[in-house]
């Protein structure tokens, strides 16, 4: 990796980090507990609306499934969720999307509902629907806002209403006519009584169109940290937008790993640090991959979904770590020179057992830190060249090589 000439391989910024962290011994103790707390918190989105709103068919979308692949929600135009049925996202299953029986109909009447499908478990609530919200809707938006659950309307199949008027052949303004179809539902949900309702515009079908963004905006604002987090990391990579929101997330995820590996160095034993750091930065690239979109089955999927073949999805990877994550292909790195210079040191200082301790954590800390933060770069490089080919984007020339093997 390319530094400037004025700075050294570690910024002041990292080194003062772990010297103020360690040196109290604060981050060491309290690592473990937020790592637990990372790996243990669920996110339960429930999705609801009448029968045949195409409550399915979003759950699926948002995994990045079709409806015929292995665990896909089962889709249809008459009612087919016979019960609250949870899908767990593909790579982060602690992501759980709940397909919910349309309300309303003669297995689930509304006045019962609400009580059958346990609301108090779900952190939002999306109502969907595909024409004008009806009754049994709005009902469920009031009793969202008396549990003080958030909740979102979302009017899908938006294309199927532009369909027919393209065919008219006349010149379609797209604007006017999505402008029309928000106007209609917010009037209708506040003639019944739901105060400034947000609507969102979505095509199942093309996710990277309409009112997307705007729906995951707004929960990036409500969701409180931790599960803002794990929604972000969730999406499908349909967007420069979302990838990037994801490097965002994972780079805040770093300093716990590194963390974790300063407080196995702050051990004194000769060699158990560089050891410890190697695990941690293989498993940090593995999890990196997963949400990037990058492991063999996320790419298989993009690819049924895309109809590309898998090849060419692949060809667009130019790194060695999508595939077998080695102590030799870490130890490869060019920058490992760098942390092989603070593994020569550490074995000095390990046996004097005070210094040994805070110079193993704070090496420790910072040589995992940077590793994981330039395998992150890498990697989110080439999930934007996998995306171009996918979808077409123009990535305007923005890739850019982070590192290269000796």
């Amino acid at each position: 990796m390319a530094h400037s000439s004025n700075s050294s391989f570690f910024s002041l910024e990292e080194i003062s980090k772990p010297k103020s962290s360690f040196g109290m011994g604060g981050l060491v103790r309290a690592t473990p507990q937020i790592h637990n707390e990372l790996d243990n918190t669920e996110l339960n989105i429930a999705v609801t609306g009448k029968a045949g709103s195409g409550k399915s068919t979003f759950i699926n979308a948002m995994r990045g499934l079709q409806s015929g692949d292995e665990g896909a929600a089962q889709t249809g135009t008459t009612e087919t969720t016979m019960e609250p049925t949870r899908y767990k996202h593909p790579n982060l299953p602690n992501v759980c999307f709940w397909d919910l029986p349309g309300i309303g109909t003669t297995r689930f009447p509304a006045k019962n509902y609400l009580k059958k499908m346990q609301f108090n478990k779900y952190d939002f609530f999306l109502i969907i629907s595909d024409c004008r919200f009806t009754e049994n809707d709005v009902k469920l938006a009031k009793e969202c806002k008396r549990l003080e659950k958030n909740f979102y309307f979302i009017r899908s199949k938006v294309d199927n209403d532009l369909y027919p008027k393209r065919k008219e052949g006349r010149k379609l303004n797209e604007e006017k006519e999505l402008k029309k179809i928000r106007n209609y539902c917010e009037r209708n949900l506040q003639e019944a009584g739901i105060q400034s309702p947000r609507v969102f515009l979505i095509s199942n079908f093309d996710l990277n169109l309409y009112d997307f963004n705007l729906l995951n905006k707004a929960l990036e604002v409500d969701l409180p940290n931790i599960k803002r987090s794990i929604y972000i990391l969730a999406l499908p990579n349909i967007n420069l937008e979302i990838i990037e929101r994801k490097r965002e997330e994972l780079r805040n995820e770093i300093w716990i790993m590194a963390a974790l590996s300063g407080a196995m160095g702050a051990v004194p034993v000769a060699g158990l640090s560089l050891a410890c750091d190697i695990g941690i930065v293989s498993g940090g690239i593995i999890y990196f991959r997963k949400c990037l979109g990058l492991d063999d089955a996320s790419l298989q999927r993009l690819a049924d979904t895309v109809e590309i073949p898998l090849e060419d999805l692949k060809a667009m990877v130019k790194t060695p770590l999508v595939g077998e994550i080695t102590p030799d292909i870490i130890m490869r790195l060019r920058w490992g020179l760098a942390s092989a210079t603070i593994s020569a040191v550490e074995l000095v200082f390990n046996n004097i057992p005070i210094i040994g301790s805070i110079f193993g954590a704070g090496s420790s800390y910072l040589m995992t830190y940077k590793l994981l933060s330039c395998a992150l770069d890498d990697l989110t490089e080439n999930a934007k060249r996998v995306m171009n080919v996918a979808f077409g984007t123009d990535l305007n020339d923005q890739s850019r090589v982070v590192y290269e093997l000796m």
